[in-house]
């Protein structure tokens, strides 16, 4: 069951779904919230001959964050914005801090917005699901597959987050493999 925009609302003012900071009134459409970009993004390097030719993410001792470590630089955006050119990818995190409480009994959905996909923006490649449990910003894989650069400005809507109750409690909450993802990015 997805919840509407009054369920968000309730879910919200009762504690079962936690975002900081609190959404703007226009955030919310009739079934989903949308989220802002945050300053923190991590920009991948041209590769080099010290990184290798290839990754291998399933070899013993392959360690996700590390590698995103040796690949990206830190980068915060100022008020001019940042120009994704065509065919980048960058990480970036959401201003907002989600905490979907295990016992609530609530996963969600990380969606890019329409508008911003007609223009080639991609915000997440295969990774939409945000687990029961989760507590922090939502990284965010985004890639221009347009054209022409798309600037990205700190603060303006770049995702859209869809709320799904589940059947039951989970016995655990999110702790999989990138459940420390905020090692190299926002807390």
């Amino acid at each position: 069951m997805i919840l509407t925009d009054r369920e968000i609302r309730i879910w919200i003012e009762r504690g079962l779904i936690g975002i900081q900071p609190e959404p703007e009134p226009s955030a919310y459409s009739s079934t989903a919230l949308d989220l802002t970009l945050d300053a923190s993004f991590r920009i991948y390097r041209p590769p080099n001959a010290s990184v290798g030719q290839y990754l291998d993410p399933f070899s013993d001792g392959f360690n996700i964050s590390q590698a995103i470590e040796t690949l990206t630089e830190p980068e915060q955006v100022g008020p001019n914005g940042y120009d994704l050119h065509p065919n980048h990818l960058i990480l970036a995190w959401t201003r907002e801090r989600i905490n979907l409480k295990t016992e609530a009994r609530i996963a969600a959905r990380v969606e890019g917005k329409s508008s911003l996909a007609r223009l080639g923006l991609l915000v997440h490649l295969t990774a939409p699901t945000i687990h029961s449990g989760f507590s922090r910003p939502i990284q965010l894989e985004v890639i221009n597959l347009g054209k022409l650069p798309i600037r990205l400005r700190v603060g303006m809507p770049i995702c859209q987050l869809i709320f799904e109750q589940t059947t039951g409690i989970p016995e655990k909450g999110y702790s999989g493999r990138f459940s420390q993802q905020g090692a190299y990015g926002p807390t």
